[in-house]
């Protein structure tokens, strides 16, 4: 036997059944319904081809139904699927079935529920009823979980949905490290578990990466304008919120898709035996799981990656500690302190993001919740080893989620909301430390405007000092200008010097001229024997004369020199110790022709007067 895809509607007056039946006898189907029963038979054309026996779809209804004649049924067999379309009315007109979309609860038989055949089946049932007429307390007392320790057989510590589960872990412990983060959970009480997991969240929080997510938000401010399915949904459950009830009712806001339809198909549909404490907890876990959830919605923007899984399980205690929680502050806690330690984005807007949208899907009912449940089981599905999540926690939760009541998903979420969380809860000290960082960018700030002043400044002097640079340019090049006319005209002064003095340097090399016209080296120091009588008496006669007269030309040409500009000072100090130079070797001479006096000695000296003679000789 095997159960066919369907899918259940209605309307004010009727429930419609849709089954979808491949391989069927359009002839060959049977249809039974009585109050809250109805069952589908159908058999297929190849029974040993195909390997089914039959197919039938029994199902508990949430209302009464009735055959009044107003029943019928029909056959598509539109786009190669055979479909059987059923009505039935119901038995009060305008009553509205709750749940249609909880297709695991349906296929349930009615007996199974009201069939007591065991102790804690009875027991279960008195505190259901209990239940539903008590207003749930989701702020007990915190008593620590004690467990007997009766057996001498080593002690293990229950987890998973409503600590029903033990010892999983001893036969996965290969998969243990990458599942949750608790070591040994079978034999960790769940005080060392919240002791493990806060201290592990003290070591790894990072004030730097939190400031940095803080001051530089970009990215984090992009994610949170993204708007994920419920969002769109939750307005239209406000925009009929001032409607009456039935017209309320027949809007869909939940709408699953044809996979999550065929997984709620697949669950084995079964109850669950807690006890008051069990489901407080099972309660809290679901809050724990869906804020994780709409974290990871939130910074993908919808999609799924490698890293959905491990975002979901990370930051729920729940799931990667195995966490029982006793209130609801400490799950919004637990969740706030997760999101700053250990994802990419840690902002504690994305917590009041998640806080905001776990109300909506609250507030939404059962069908919200249960397509969220739906898709993180997906998500752990196509993750290995994530499915052992899933088996310990996701499945139950779908299952369970579908026979709960509106009333207390209501009062969980009016809680919720009457919650409030702070920075100052985390226990990291925020904002003493926004407060310091603010402190050291405004100081950063303030040095940055003093050093754009100072540039400032810095750039007027600048520009001041390249002003007076070029006034003083200016008034130096007029002052070089007269100075070069000065030095042009010294030069000229200076080059008639010059030429003077070259004048007698080429003429202390050149070979010494004796007054009557005869050549001598400078190292001559003889005339020839044969001429020396005549050469003497005419030295003797002549020369004193001549030396006389050119003394006086070079006193007069002295006199005229000292009567030059200052400029020329050093040239007439040089002539007149040239003339004194002049008289003593005059005298020098006198003595030699009137003593011995046969040879015309050579000073070692630069003579002056070589050089007014072969000025006096030019001129001449």
């Amino acid at each position: 036997m095997i159960t066919p895809a369907f899918e259940l509607t209605q309307d004010p007056d009727f429930l419609t059944i849709i089954i979808k039946v491949p391989y069927a006898r359009p002839s060959e189907f049977d249809v039974y319904f009585e109050g809250e029963d109805f069952k589908f038979y159908a058999k297929p054309y190849f029974l040993r081809q195909c390997g089914i026996s039959f197919f039938a779809c029994r199902l508990t209804l949430p209302g009464r139904i009735v055959e009044d004649g107003r029943e019928k049924a029909s056959y598509n067999t539109d786009k190669g699927i055979r479909t059987f379309t059923i009505c039935l009315p119901k038995e009060i007109p305008g009553q509205y079935f709750e749940g249609l979309d909880m297709l695991t609860s349906l296929l349930a038989p009615k007996k199974s529920r009201s069939a007591k055949p065991l102790v804690e089946e009875i027991a279960a049932s008195a505190e259901l009823s209990e239940e539903e007429e008590e207003v749930f307390d989701w702020e007990i007392e915190q008593t620590p979980y004690k467990e007997s320790v009766e057996s001498t057989l080593p002690l293990q510590h229950r987890y998973g949905f409503g600590n029903l589960r033990s010892g999983v872990f001893q036969r996965l412990q290969d998969e243990l490290s990458d599942v949750i983060d608790v070591k040994d959970p079978d034999h960790t009480p769940v005080d060392e578990r919240r002791r493990k997991r806060l201290a592990a969240e003290a070591a790894k929080f990072e004030p730097d990466h939190y400031l940095a997510d803080l001051f530089e938000d970009e990215a984090i401010q992009h994610v949170l304008k993204y708007k994920p399915w419920w969002v769109d949904a939750h307005k239209k459950m406000i925009a009929l919120h001032g409607e009456s009830r039935q017209e309320r009712d027949t809007h869909t806001f939940v709408v699953f898709s044809e996979e999550e339809k065929e997984q709620l198909r697949k669950f084995t549909n079964k109850s669950y035996l807690l006890d008051k404490r069990s489901r407080h907890q099972v309660y809290l876990g679901l809050i724990d799981i869906l804020l994780a959830y709409c974290y990871e919605v939130c910074v993908n923007e919808g999609d799924k990656n490698v890293e959905s899984s491990w975002n979901v399980r990370k930051l729920s205690a729940t799931l990667c500690w195995l966490e029982s929680f006793t209130s609801i502050h400490d799950v919004l806690v637990s969740f706030g302190r997760r999101v700053l330690c250990y994802p990419l984005h840690r902002h504690f807007a994305l917590v009041t993001r998640a806080f905001n949208d776990t109300v909506m899907i609250l507030q939404l009912g059962k069908a919200a919740v249960l397509k969220c449940l739906l898709d993180i089981h997906k998500i752990f599905m196509e993750n290995d080893p994530f499915y052992i999540l899933n088996d310990l926690f996701i499945t139950d939760y779908c299952i369970w989620i579908q026979k709960s009541k509106s009333k207390k998903l209501a009062a969980l979420c009016e809680s919720l909301q009457k919650t409030t969380l702070t920075k100052s809860h985390m226990g990291f000290e925020l904002e003493e430390l926004e407060a310091a960082a603010v402190l050291v960018q405004e100081e950063e700030s303030t040095l940055k405007a003093a050093g754009t002043v100072s540039k400032q400044q810095l750039l007027s002097s600048e520009s001041e000092t390249s002003d007076s640079e070029e006034s003083s340019s200016t008034s130096s090049s007029e002052t070089e200008g007269s100075d070069s006319d000065e030095r042009e005209s010294s030069t000229s002064e200076d080059g008639k010097i010059n030429s003077l003095q070259g004048t007698l340097q080429e003429e202390r090399t050149a070979p010494l001229t004796d007054c009557n016209g005869l050549r001598q080296g400078t190292n001559t120091s003889a005339f020839d024997v044969s001429d020396e009588k005549s050469k003497v008496s005419l030295q003797s006669t002549s020369a004193p004369g001549k030396l006389i007269e050119e003394l006086e030309k070079q006193m007069h040409t002295a006199i005229r020199l000292s009567e030059e500009p200052e400029g020329l000072a050093t040239t007439s100090c040089i002539l007149q110790d040239q003339e004194e130079t002049l008289l003593s070797e005059s005298d020098r001479y006198s003595k030699d022709t009137t003593g011995k006096g046969n040879f015309l000695e050579v000073s070692s000296k630069t003579n002056p007067l070589l050089f007014l003679c072969n000025t006096n000789e030019d001129e001449d």
